[in-house]
């Protein structure tokens, strides 16, 4: 049975009562109100689909009042029910946000297939303002967990030019969540509502690069078969986050910087420019004044794209936060794999502090990944961790960290856990592992496992 609910607002007792029971025949629940004010206490205290509203009432007009519930409950939708239809104000209720304005009883036979529509498009505007809700939380500034004082310092500044269109300069290792910040600032601005496009520099040819960022004409090189948008023009109104530049050849470089200064880019093969409307956040891990002296970067361009810097911390600079980043990635990685969410035991979590995380967020997301596969209680241990992690002598009880394995048992255990994980696919183990498919096999050999 369809639960939608459905608000007839007519100061007619007769018709009223006869609209809502036809419709209430149809499945829907219905409520009525004789005019304004009472039409919107209804609206007050429940949510409905859709209102069915005379044009004129008591005490006002239900081209007005279709203003006031749209502006007030954008997701209802509102049908204008006239005795004497006029051209002025049906044209003034739909800008107002009608669903539509209706004549009684010529159009007597259309009201139930349009109240069927308007409550479909209220219900699909319903699923649409979730995920986007839903989005919105998953790229927000909330998602950036942490306390230390520098990452809070990071996004307070980030925060602060979310606001603004100007050019974000993000500098920090690899592994830091230069994109995190990036889809956090978008996601906070004014171009939220548009496209978000994100392209790693160091991934790509010089030639193939400025293909991706600009585009290309058919016939402009052998394999361009047919007209293709680059991203920029893909980026149109939205942002466009640049990963890596440090590592963007410079032609690209100098092409780039012309988008910068006019708004327009010319693609591969094309003559005429195209004009193109997008705030851009690149990000580097190298350091790009000494690119300059090198020879590797435009000056030019670096104080084009650095107006704003933010500076993200090293893991190893935020200890504070590594506890809450790993209890969220072990309880994400345990979800996905339907097990019960593990606490960390305090000597896990002694050792994960004491670990340098060369590669950041990145690694340490990584790591619990490989922790929740070779878990087999409810509690990770330090036995659960890499074996280098165990054999690091950050601790000062090492021995204990190593439990009753040497090395290679150590080892032996945790390779044939992960071989186990994945069903002895080899190709996934070695993902896993993070070593080479041949490495794998001389291991599996050695340890004689199969």
């Amino acid at each position: 049975m369809n639960t939608a609910r459905i608000l007839v607002i007519d100061d007619e007792d007769k018709l009223r009562g006869l609209m809502g029971r036809i419709i209430k025949a149809e499945g829907f629940e219905t409520d009525e109100a004789c005019d304004c004010k009472s039409g919107l206490k209804k609206l007050e205290q429940h949510y409905f689909e859709v209102v069915l509203c005379d044009v004129k009432l008591p005490d006002g007009n239900g081209v007005d009042l279709t203003s006031k519930i749209k502006n007030l409950y954008p997701l209802t939708e509102v049908i204008l029910l006239t005795a004497y239809g006029n051209i002025p104000d049906g044209v003034k209720a739909i800008k107002n946000g009608a669903f539509d304005y209706i004549i009684k009883g010529d159009d007597n036979d259309k009201i139930i297939p349009l109240v069927h529509r308007a409550i479909e498009k209220s219900q699909m505007q319903k699923r649409i303002r979730a995920l986007e809700i839903q989005v919105g939380k998953k790229f927000s500034f909330d998602s950036i967990l942490g306390k230390s004082k520098n990452i809070l310092q990071a996004i307070a500044l980030a925060q602060k030019v979310a606001e603004t269109e100007t050019t974000v300069l993000l500098l920090g290792e690899t592994g830091t969540g230069k994109e995190v910040f990036a889809q956090a600032i978008h996601q906070a601005g004014k171009r939220k509502n548009q496209n978000f496009v994100a392209i790693n520099c160091s991934a790509f040819s010089k030639d193939l690069l400025e293909s991706e960022m600009f585009g290309h004409k058919a016939g402009a090189f052998t394999g361009a078969s047919r007209d293709q948008k680059g991203l920029f023009e893909e980026a149109d109104k939205g942002t466009i986050f640049l990963d890596e530049i440090g590592e963007m050849a410079l032609e690209v470089q100098a092409k780039l910087l012309r988008v910068i200064e006019t708004g327009e880019f010319i693609k591969v093969g094309e003559t005429k420019p195209t004009k193109t409307n997008v705030r851009i956040i690149a990000a580097t891990n190298r350091d790009l004044q000494k690119e300059i002296t090198a020879g590797h970067f435009r000056e030019d361009l670096f104080y084009r794209l650095s107006v704003f810097q933010i500076k993200l911390p090293a893991l190893r600079e935020r200890v504070v936060d590594i506890e809450v980043l790993a209890e969220y990635f072990v309880a994400k990685f345990a979800s996905q794999t339907n097990k019960q969410t593990p606490t960390l035991s305090k000597a896990f979590v002694e050792v994960i502090k004491h670990h340098q995380w060369p590669g950041n967020i990145r690694e340490l997301k990584n790591v619990m990944e490989r922790c929740i596969i070779v878990c087999n209680g409810n509690e990770l241990t330090p036995a659960d961790l890499p074996v280098e992690f165990q054999l690091a002598g950050q601790s000062n009880n090492r021995d204990e960290l190593l439990s009753a394995f040497d090395l290679s048992s150590a080892e032996k255990l945790h390779i044939q856990k992960v071989f186990n994980y994945t069903n002895k696919n080899k190709t996934e183990t070695a993902r896993l592992l993070n070593v080479a498919l041949t490495t794998l096999y001389r291991k599996l050999e050695e340890y004689k496992i199969s």
